[in-house]
């Protein structure tokens, strides 16, 4: 019964998504760009 209860779960929010109804919050403030995975670092001057 949980795993259909999930399950039903997970569609929901495919569905939702597939109809544009989901939103992603993140705003990437912290975000740094990355090199095949590792840090960039900025330099000043």
């Amino acid at each position: 019964m949980t795993v259909l209860l999930l399950l039903l779960f997970l569609f929901l929010l495919v569905g939702a998504s597939a109809l544009g109804l989901t939103a992603d919050t993140r705003d990437s403030a912290d975000w740094k760009p990355t090199d095949d995975g590792r840090r960039w670092r900025s330099r000043t001057c």
